[in-house]
């Protein structure tokens, strides 16, 4: 098999970038793993360590308040994290996320190659013949600022976000069994993904259909689908009820915390501040409240762009990055990691200068103003949440963006003599 140059060139220096910032700068991945807009209560590495100490002192990590990531609980984390020993503990876990960005990288450009983004099995866009070559794709994805300060913060988002690349590469691919427990995994390690099982159904439905005879019906589909995914999510489950000494504590500690929301760590989502003021009366409300809005996405996503279903997907991450009880700039560099997939539809977008202006923004002055806060007292906690505000803004001019294009797209293949002509609401 040949070697693609390329690939090579782009997946060397972007392991070596991030090796070079891991030994050069050895105090910077444990300043970043402070931050607030890169680590967040269910993902940081701190906690994971507080949790792997509790392990090998066999005490079990859910006994306390602080440790919340239902991964680490499970046959691969913390077992496998234990057998490192702890002075190459920073080197070991340094190497594993390098190959984890590199994973997720591969899988950006298994996507790209696919072509699914431009031309699908029930939709083929106009504008097909103009997308970015697959390995600019992943180049977009390794150098991107927020992915390389992720991977050395080391969140366990990291590998929440490599499972939902891979299933989605393995869905294009026509591996539909290999998608469904890959999203199985990224669902166990994290609960919003379990949200894109319907998107992603329909998208390993529909590359199955391709060339297939006799077709399949999508109930047929859904349901064999559907299972596999249920059956590989309780395997996980019930071996992490066996690794935590055949006790279910574990559920509580960790996908109860994203459904309750105990910890109000400052983040830079939406609902620690809300809740932080909310009177207990309220509160169990409001969250239903907030769960329904993030699932109200989904069956009319799933509807308006049934021949899109990868792009349900895109502007679901984008949605969960900025709508999910704890997000971080982990879940941004995701949704932006599939954004280069349809620079097919950018000329279309109308304000993209103000959705990067406000991005940079919000980027620029979110640390500074989280220092005002908590370091030099000379702010309050309304300075952190306005900044957040804006970041919030900014992801939702890009997920509005691109969905108008993409239902622009869509409506000048139905009326090829609009194509160019602005468009008017009478």
């Amino acid at each position: 098999m040949a070697i693609d140059r390329r690939k090579v060139l782009l997946f060397g220096s972007a392991a070596a970038l991030r090796f070079f910032l891991f030994s050069a700068f050895p105090l910077l991945p444990d300043l970043l793993t402070g931050r607030a807009e890169i680590s967040t209560p269910v993902t940081s590495f701190k906690r994971l360590q507080e949790g792997l100490f509790l392990y090998t002192h066999n005490v079990s990590p859910y006994d306390g308040g602080v440790f919340y990531q239902a991964s680490p609980s499970a046959p691969l984390f913390l077992p496998l994290f234990a057998l490192i020993p702890s002075q190459l503990f920073s080197l070991v876990t340094a190497l594993l996320y390098i190959l984890a960005d590199l994973l997720c990288a591969q899988s950006v450009i298994q996507i790209a190659e696919s072509g699914v983004a431009s031309s699908s099995r029930l939709f083929k866009s106009p504008r097909k013949d103009i997308r970015w070559d697959s390995v600019a794709v992943g180049a977009a994805y390794l150098f991107n600022p927020f992915t390389i300060a992720t991977c050395l913060a080391r969140p366990t988002s990291v590998f929440s976000n490599c499972a939902i690349l891979y299933a989605i590469a393995s869905a294009v691919n026509h591996r539909p069994a290999k998608s469904m427990l890959t999203f199985a995994f990224a669902a166990y390690l994290s609960l919003y993904p379990a949200l894109l099982l319907p998107p992603v159904i329909l998208l390993c439905h529909d590359e199955s259909m391709v060339g297939e005879q006799p077709k399949r019906s999508i109930t047929a589909s859904a349901s064999r689908l559907s299972s596999l995914f249920i059956g590989s999510l309780s395997w996980f489950m019930i071996m992490s009820y066996l690794l935590t000494g055949q006790s279910w504590e574990f559920l509580q500690s960790t996908y109860g915390v994203h459904l309750l929301l105990p910890d109000l760590t400052p983040n830079v989502g939406l609902w620690w501040y809300f809740f932080i003021e909310m009177f207990d009366s309220f509160r169990h409300f409001f969250l239903g409240v907030f769960w329904l809005h993030l699932l109200g996405y989904v069956g009319g996503l799933c509807i308006r762009l049934r021949k899109q279903p990868l792009f349900v997907v895109t502007t679901l991450v984008g949605l969960f990055a900025i709508f999910q009880p704890y997000p971080s700039i982990s879940d941004a560099s995701l949704y932006f990691a599939f954004l280069p997939l349809y620079s097919h539809i950018f000329p279309l977008m109308r304000y993209a200068f103000l959705a990067v202006a406000t991005i940079l923004y919000a980027t620029l002055l979110g640390p500074a103003f989280y220092y005002l806060w908590i370091y030099a007292g000379s702010g309050n906690a309304n300075f952190f949440y306005a900044i957040t505000l804006v970041w919030s803004l900014g992801l939702s001019i890009v997920v509005g963006e691109c969905l108008f294009a993409v239902l622009r797209d869509e409506w000048e293949l139905e009326r090829p003599e609009m194509k160019g002509k602005d468009v008017r609401r009478i």
